[in-house]
């Protein structure tokens, strides 16, 4: 649609329609200025996401510890590790005391591992290799230290990353409907213009005017509203989703996530924090709702919708209802 859109303008030029030539060519500009001021502003806004999330390092240089960014790091850097840190880098375990690493991100276990120092054989399976700690992943329990063996794009993740790379990216079912309709809208502008011209010599009008009918005509059947229309529907799409405090980095991805009907992914630490609370119980006959969240130990009993104070329950079977 733009690049026949930009032929009808320079036709128009060409015949001395210069308005209308003005009015094509500032339609495709419109359009292109608002994908650009879109897509720019989630470009910035993800740029300082990545700031706010790039993680600093303690890390033994010089025999003395200092606090680096991550991006800072090398292989055989020694780096501190305890309760909460983000590992930065892939690392060899030296010393640890009761070291546990949330490795959920890498291998979807939800589980803390537990780390040792112990050597392990060559062909230990990547998820196996207990003295081994990830980028990407945190340290749940404990403290370490270790030695780097892999940054950036040469780490467990930054492999994972290279794949995802490597996806072809297709067009979405807008590109390709539009497309589509650029090509039929130019096949038939060019057969009805070249009737017309046809059947005005054939009735004895000059050849120059029937061209330059023919041209008009061309123009006329243009839509050149339609690439701008799009693109602020598209664009309005990528406002909404960022009142939901969702960015979107490219304008067709809106239209495909609308056209989304199943979403398929990790639950335990994706959509759930990986905390197990108790949420009924199943007393003495009797079930009753147990309100609060996480492992604030503040809620209440309640038997329908009522409090129930529970001093001490008798000896009994009971059966708890767990969520995470």
């Amino acid at each position: 649609m733009i690049f026949i859109l930009i032929i009808a303008s320079v036709v128009s030029a060409a015949l001395g329609e210069a308005i209308d030539a003005v009015v094509i060519l500032f339609t495709v500009f419109l359009a292109g200025v608002l994908g650009f001021v879109q897509e720019y502003r989630a470009e910035k806004a993800i740029e300082l996401l990545k700031s706010l999330t790039s993680p600093e390092a303690v890390v033994i240089r010089g025999g003395s510890e200092k606090e680096i960014p991550s991006t800072e790091l090398v292989p055989g850097d020694v780096i501190l590790l305890q309760t909460g840190d983000r590992i930065p880098a892939d690392a060899r375990i030296i010393k640890e005391f009761n070291l546990k690493v949330d490795e959920s991100s890498l291998t979807g276990e939800s589980v803390p591992v537990q780390k040792t120092t112990d050597a392990l054989p060559a062909d230990t399976a990547e998820a196996d290799r207990k003295n081994m700690v990830y980028a990407g992943t945190a340290v749940a329990y404990g403290r370490g230290k270790a030695v780097i063996t892999a940054t950036g794009m040469k780490t467990s993740f930054g492999e994972l990353a290279g794949l995802l790379g490597t996806i072809e990216r297709s067009r979405t079912p807008l590109q390709e409907s539009l497309d589509k309709f650029g090509r039929w809208i130019g096949a038939a502008t060019l057969v009805i213009v070249a009737f017309v011209a046809v059947l005005g010599i054939f009735l004895g009008f000059p050849p120059l005017d029937m061209f330059l009918w023919g041209v008009a005509l061309a123009v006329a059947a243009i839509p050149e509203a339609l690439p701008a229309v799009v693109t602020v529907g598209l664009g309005l799409g990528v406002r909404r989703m960022v009142k939901r405090h969702a960015l979107v980095r490219k304008l067709p991805s809106v239209e495909t996530l609308g056209a989304t009907n199943v979403i398929c992914s990790d639950k335990t630490g994706t959509l759930t924090q990986n905390k197990m609370t108790v949420e009924g119980m199943y007393v003495n006959g009797k079930i009753l709702r147990v309100t609060g969240q996480g492992y604030n130990p503040e809620g209440k009993f309640l038997k329908g919708d009522l409090e129930k104070v529970v001093r001490k329950f008798p000896r009994t079977t009971s059966i708890f209802v767990f969520s995470c």
